[in-house]
């Protein structure tokens, strides 16, 4: 077993375990403190794991499960409120716990729950994808706004985050593509030789124990980033690398077809595009069109469009679009650009790298 901890100055630190076969033995992990557990987890989450769950918890009373829809378009307001009501319904108190089982969009949406209902109360991580690794270290809770994505939210950290990685074998090819887009930001933000390891992967053969590996690698450099700005002050920006036109991508298209890794990606290719790193770019593009990424939706989408959702990017200051690009791999830096030089850019990505 891996175990990490994360400390946050000013607050409780967290531990972050990662092992095969950990969910049948959650009980273990789980403080005998909590008047009561809710479960929340989607429904393609709960066939697999939520028995599991439950008859590892078997001996404690006062066990909710709340199963809601899968997808990105969960992470809103609606399925906010309804969580909120089941809190209520069920007599939730301080001293209650929620575990958020699943990916990204159930441990946001599931955080920020827990953020708000009675001003707050505790909560777990418990990742059921590779995607969900970065996510689910770090506090950010969120919902999304129809004009944006995460414009919603608070940062909250979990008591725990409990990784089974036996859970990676049962992930469809999409949620590897999915999870190794941000898998990929990890290795440019730190380390050439992982980004040259990675771009030899195909993710239709990828093997538990290398995936283990990048897992643990991207949630060490993520604690080690957090635990020096918490709030996203400065560097912690830099995990933004991708992530304004891959958001931007996920809002035009209301969260649909194209996950969030698979944004990533394609932010990321265009962020190499504007760093001016063509070799790093052109294997980038190469190992995502191999691996199957869904490039060709930028030339559908108007970039103009896509610029006015950039604007409302939560690293935006008064109107104004800051950009995470790269010196080179490793060495990341926020850089002020105007509009009219990205709405070019986006033209020239569109035309020379996409099409």
């Amino acid at each position: 077993m891996e175990r990490l901890q994360v400390n946050i100055p000013g607050s409780t630190a967290y531990e972050v375990m990662i092992a095969d076969g950990l969910r049948r033995e959650l009980n273990e992990y789980i403080a005998d403190s909590y008047s009561s557990i809710l479960i929340i987890a989607d429904r393609h989450v709960a066939d697999l794991y939520m028995d599991d769950i439950k008859t590892a918890l078997k001996t404690r009373g006062n066990i909710f499960c709340k199963i809601i829809p899968p997808g990105e378009g969960t992470k809103s307001m609606e399925w906010y409120g309804r969580l909120l009501d089941y809190c209520i319904s069920c007599n939730m108190d301080r001293k209650s716990l929620i575990i958020a089982l699943g990916g990204g969009m159930t441990g946001d949406l599931a955080g920020f729950v827990a953020s708000t209902y009675l001003r707050g109360i505790s909560y777990i991580q418990m990742p059921t994808s590779i995607l969900a690794h970065d996510s689910s270290v770090g506090g950010k809770v969120a919902i999304n706004h129809k004009a944006g994505k995460n414009l919603i939210g608070a940062f909250h950290h979990p008591d725990k985050v409990l990784y089974d990685t036996e859970m990676i074998d049962s992930l469809p090819l999409k949620e590897k593509r999915s999870g190794y887009g941000e898998v990929v930001k990890h290795a440019l933000l730190s380390d050439k030789g992982w980004f040259d390891e990675l771009m030899d992967r195909e993710l239709t053969e990828l093997e538990n124990h290398k995936a283990a590996r990048d897992l643990i690698r991207g949630i060490r450099l993520k604690a080690s980033i957090v635990e020096q700005d918490e709030k996203e002050a400065g560097m912690r920006k830099y995990l933004n690398l991708g992530h304004t036109l891959a958001h931007a991508i996920e809002t035009e298209l209301d969260y649909g077809s194209v996950t969030h890794g698979e944004a990533v990606v394609i932010g990321t290719v265009f962020a190499l595009f504007l760093s001016g790193m063509e070799e790093e770019r052109n294997r980038l593009l190469v190992w995502a069109d191999n691996n199957g990424y869904p490039l060709e939706v930028v030339g559908e989408l108007d970039e103009r469009k896509l610029l006015e959702h950039m604007k409302r990017d939560k690293k935006a200051e008064r109107g104004k679009i800051n950009y995470v690009l790269l010196q080179a791999v490793g060495s990341p830096y926020v850089s002020h650009i105007e509009e009219d030089e990205l709405l070019h850019a986006l033209k020239q990505f569109k035309n020379e790298v996409i099409e």
